[in-house]
Parts: structure tokens; sequence; C-alpha cells
């Protein structure tokens, strides 16, 4: 009896083998997959958001030129807003992607443009992410 037990209990364990083996294959083919998505959406996410920043920053920096030539043509709200908007920029933790404050950060830096322009009468407007007057440009 000993040795049927054998034959039939390698039968009764081989499906058992070959789903512990299909899982543990799927599982590396996963997680190198993943490995890959998840960089080139990183990189694209990163490049986005850097521009996004660059472009605030070089507004802020025209603003303060402004500033510097002729103090009084800002009111002293507007520039209270750039100089907010400025603090934010540079404290940004752009080494740091998984910190939770970056979409608290990146909300404030848009309301605070959005709010300088407004207050200036400017149409400035940053090509990377839709125009509010366009809800069919918003994509998920």
């Amino acid at each position: 009896m000993d040795h049927q037990d054998d034959i039939f209990g390698a039968s009764v364990n081989l499906e058992d083998t070959h789903l512990k083996d299909g899982y543990q294959e799927g599982y590396e083919a996963g997680f190198a997959s993943g490995k890959d998505d998840g960089h080139e959406v990183g990189l694209k996410t990163g490049f986005i958001t850097g521009e996004e920043l660059g472009f605030y920053r070089g507004c802020i920096d025209v603003w303060n030129s402004v500033i510097r030539v002729e103090p009084t043509c800002f009111t002293t709200r507007v520039q209270k807003k750039i100089k907010e908007m400025d603090e934010l920029v540079s404290k940004y933790p752009i080494m740091e992607p998984e910190n939770e404050t970056v979409t608290d950060i990146m909300g404030s830096l848009r309301l605070k443009f959005r709010a300088i322009c407004a207050t200036l009468n400017l149409k400035l407007e940053y090509n990377g992410y839709p125009k509010a007057a366009d809800p069919n440009e918003i994509q998920f």
C-alpha cells in the first residue's frame, strides 16, 4: 500500500505544485512589468510637475523683477501673493514624490496664480492643464 500511496500522492499534489509554480511565475512577470510601467508613469508625472513649477517660477521671477524696478506697480496684496507663491515653489518637495503635501502645495500654487492673474487682469494660462472654461478637455 505504501507504494500505491506514493504514486497517487504525487498525482494529487501535482495540481498544487503547478498552481504554486504558476503563481510564482506570474508574480515575477507582473512585478517586472509593473516596475517598468511605474517608471514610465513616474517620469511623465515628474516632467509635467517640473514643467508647471518652472512656469510658476518664471512668472514669479518676472513679477519680482518688475517690483524691483517699480516697487509701487503692484498693490501690497498682489506682492504678498507673489511672495507666498515664491515660498510655495521653494518648499515644494521635488525629491520626495511620495510626500502627501505635494497635492496641497500644487493646488495652493494654482489658486494663488489665478488670483494674481485675475487681480492684474492678465490672461496668462499654463497650457499644461485644462482650462476651467472647457470641461470637455478634462481627462482622467
